[in-house]
């Protein structure tokens, strides 16, 4: 059995924990006020679709292609993206809560990351090259043999890097953000 096509769909405030999204390809379509929490996404495909407003927290996204995906103002805590289908992945964050998830060891260049609260996220052994942090909070982000070659910090805030065991060439900082890459030396910058 052929999983369906959908296409052009607008899924307007569902709650998913109690009726599960069906199964199938989803083609420009927008979910908006959803609810996904501890749901079951596995084995879906998402081609150039919007998430607005939704709840995605600890759904289960194995498998999962996200192809152009737009995700705005979505509550996305726990996420493991290092489980999706790799394949033509990219999407975008815009004002979305990512605390506790993981980007381990995935291919995420010039990923953009916009406004978004990126507490305790592992970006561990990624490709960030290229990315853009802007105005993201990154407390306690797990930045380990990650390359972020060309990428922009100027606006984030809250991130430790140690450039020792980071690719950091040509990356961009603020003068504020300088603690940020030598905090493990303990020194003062008035």
């Amino acid at each position: 059995m052929h999983a369906p096509f959908i296409t052009d769909k607008t899924f307007k405030g569902k709650d998913f924990t109690k009726e599960k999204l069906v199964k199938g390809e989803y083609e420009n379509c927008v979910f908006e006020s959803c609810n996904f929490e501890k749901g079951f996404l596995d084995n879906q495909n998402f081609m150039e679709c919007t998430f607005n407003e939704c709840n995605l927290s600890n759904a289960n996204i194995t498998n999962t292609t996200f192809k152009e995906a737009n995700f705005v103002n979505c509550k996305m805590i726990g996420l493991h993206f290092e489980t999706c289908n790799t394949f033509l992945m990219d999407f975008a964050f815009e004002d979305c809560n990512l605390h506790l998830s993981s980007f381990y060891n995935l291919e995420l260049r010039k990923q953009v990351f916009n406004s978004c609260l990126l507490t305790q996220v592992d970006f561990s052994q990624a490709n960030l090259k290229g990315s853009d942090f802007n105005e993201c909070d990154l407390k306690g982000a797990i930045f380990d043999q990650t390359n972020l070659e060309g990428s922009f910090f100027t606006t984030a805030f809250n991130f430790q890097i140690d450039p020792e065991k980071n690719s950091i060439m040509n990356a961009t900082f603020s003068k504020e953000g300088l603690l940020g890459l030598l905090g493990k030396y303990k020194i003062k910058i008035p």
